[in-house]
């Protein structure tokens, strides 16, 4: 029997003061950074996050008896203070839930909203009648969307939790008092915003102590944050959406508090109290396809992960790839990567203003038919057509639909992470502020961060075709591709996996199952497999060692590549017989991750 939210309560308690028992951490010092460990086995629950910090509070809450909604709760809280500018309550995301003793999967919209009086024209610059840049409509009050990541804990809390919020919150507003060790991560996704932090006085006073951004090893606090945690802790999420903090997150995006020598334009923004008052999170019935007998649940509008994943899932589907060479396998997942990005392109918006097809486009018919695109040794001219989804039987001759480019503009950071508990229940939770650092605002004397989501909508051409299922309107959410996922074999879980990384998002969560499932990597072996990520353009971006690696094989079949770093900082979980849990995160990815399990494997 799961405990009672009074006893885990009573649990946590106990377990809080035998730690302050045991562990005095004096006021001037830091809690030392817990040991990174990229792959933990074992049994019991499991936890796996960027960050060594997060993924510690975490594993704590279900040591404690919490189940795995309160332990993903407290970690995303957590990774508020340790990920700043990937997360926060600043932000929004997409909650996906396995409930072990119903065997449903079901999920929360937490995807921030466009303010009701943004205007069609909201990303023109009125001096030249022309969209801003984009850096500049990143950096500004007009990119911020009204906030859903504070209303998706407590609507995860309470679906499916045992937990309060306020208990919740408590370790991460410890944790940003105490203050952590700067890593190298933190420091050099500092240095790369300084030009623009240093242009909002509450960020600079934050983020750049002293005009600089903190050294590798010194320690940051966030008193600020602290207190804003205990605020709502006290209050409930009512303080934020109506209460004490509404009017001062309006303020800061109708008035960006700019430094006299600015010089970004900053625009203000349109959100107004009522935008906040307003807001909600959405249930919505997950995407659902299927993948070599594996059910694969995911998000659905206004993320279009779950649809794009299970679309290119189903188009690989129509072939044997784990018989086949590297060159011939990688060939078909590159080809049905970029096939499915072409009808994301055309069909994809938030679902409530567009008609999203998702049966025709999770349709093992309609995959058939876009199979049909796919050459045996040659790739296809980028960008492909989208499919015609209105005349459509499986063979290969029905015209295709018009191409519509996806605008590619979605951040690159966001943070990702998975946890299970002693009972089989599984979180896979994706949350943002978009870019790296949001919209660069932080809210004054209350250390978060504004998003800048609405530069998720198509903004960089005016006016945006009537056409286009992503162009801004009042209320409506902007396209996003996070695609926190589950697996499950005959009605258990087998995977559960997601990933930041903007519209890499897909194709990272996309490679890993193709790895694991097709080319029989370890879950471990497929997380740490270099990646590269077609999105229906030419050259394919992709990582220098996957370029290394098949560069040359895949060349001859009309391949091009495009070398970035990294893509993606994923976490997963697998579950294996006799209840083995593999839980992993990036070995080195985003200066690496952190899983643990509540009871190792000897």
């Amino acid at each position: 029997m799961r405990p009672s939210s009074r006893e885990v309560l009573c649990a946590a308690a106990v377990a809080a003061l035998t730690l302050a028992a045991t562990i005095q951490v004096p006021a001037e010092a830091v809690v030392p950074e817990p040991p990174k460990v990229a792959t933990a086995r074992g049994s019991g629950g499991a936890v796996t996050s960027v960050d060594p910090y997060a993924t510690q509070i975490g594993l704590d809450v279900l040591k404690a008896g919490g189940n795995a909604t309160d332990a993903a709760v407290a970690t995303a809280a957590a990774l508020g203070v340790t990920e700043p500018y990937s997360a926060g309550v600043g932000g929004g995301g997409f909650f996906v839930h396995y409930d072990a003793s119903t065997g449903a999967v079901e999920t929360i919209d937490g995807r921030e909203t466009a303010p009701m009086g943004m205007p069609e024209d909201a990303f023109v610059n009125p001096a030249t009648g022309q969209p801003y840049s984009f850096s500049d409509q990143v950096s500004s009050g007009v990119s911020v969307g009204v906030p859903g990541t504070l209303a998706t804990w407590q609507r995860a809390l309470d679906r499916w939790g045992t937990d309060t919020l306020a208990s919740t919150l408590r370790p991460a507003a410890d944790l940003a008092r105490e203050g952590f060790v700067v890593d190298q991560t933190f420091h050099q996704q500092t240095a790369d915003n300084q030009s623009r932090f240093s242009q909002f006085t509450s960020t600079r006073d934050l983020f750049l102590p002293g005009g600089a951004p903190p050294p590798v090893g010194s320690t940051f606090r966030n008193p600020d944050l602290a207190d804003t945690y205990e605020l709502i802790a006290a209050q409930g999420p009512a303080v934020f959406y109506r209460g004490e903090l509404a009017p001062e997150i309006v303020e800061t995006v109708q008035d960006p508090p700019t430094t006299p020598d600015a010089t970004l334009p900053a625009p203000p923004g349109y959100m107004v109290r009522s935008d906040l008052r307003g807001y909600r999170t959405l249930d919505r019935a997950p995407t659902h396809s299927g993948y070599r007998g594996y059910d694969v649940y995911g998000m659905r509008s206004s993320s279009s992960g779950g649809t794009t994943v299970g679309e290119a899932l189903n188009i690989m589907e129509r072939y044997d790839l784990a018989s086949m060479s590297d060159q011939d396998a990688l060939h078909r997942y590159l080809e049905a990567g970029a096939l499915s990005f072409a009808d994301r392109g055309r069909y994809f918006g938030d679902e409530r203003f567009v008609d999203v097809p998702v049966a025709d486009l999770l349709s093992d018919t309609y995959a058939a038919e876009r199979a049909c695109q796919i050459k045996p040794n040659r790739a296809m001219k980028k960008p492909a057509a989208a499919g015609s989804v209105l005349n459509y039987d499986g063979k290969c001759s029905t015209p295709n639909a018009a191409t519509t480019r996806d605008g590619g503009t979605e951040g690159l950071s966001t943070t990702n992470l998975t946890v299970t508990d002693r009972w089989g229940d599984v979180v896979e939770y994706t949350l943002t502020i978009e870019q790296t650092g949001g919209s660069g605002m932080v809210v004054p004397d209350r250390g978060f961060l504004l998003n800048n989501e609405l530069t998720d909508f198509t903004t960089t051409v005016f006016p945006v075709p009537e056409s286009d299922p992503n162009r801004p309107e009042p209320g409506k959410r902007p396209r996003s591709s996070m695609s926190p996922t589950i697996l499950l074999k005959d009605g258990q879980p087998f995977l559960a996996l997601g990933s930041p990384g903007g519209s890499t998002i897909i194709t990272t969560v996309l490679q890993m199952l193709f790895n694991r499932i097709d080319r029989g990597m370890t879950i471990d072996q497929a997380m740490a497999a270099p990646r590269s990520s077609p999105r229906n353009n030419t050259p394919v971006t992709s990582e220098p060692a996957f370029i290394a690696a098949y560069g040359k094989l895949l060349k001859p079949y009309g391949h091009e590549f495009a070398s970035t770093p990294e893509i993606g900082a994923a976490t997963a979980i697998e579950f294996g017989p006799g209840g083995l849990l593999t839980a992993v995160a990036e070995p080195t990815r985003r200066g690496g991750g952190s899983a643990a399990v509540v009871a190792p494997a000897p």
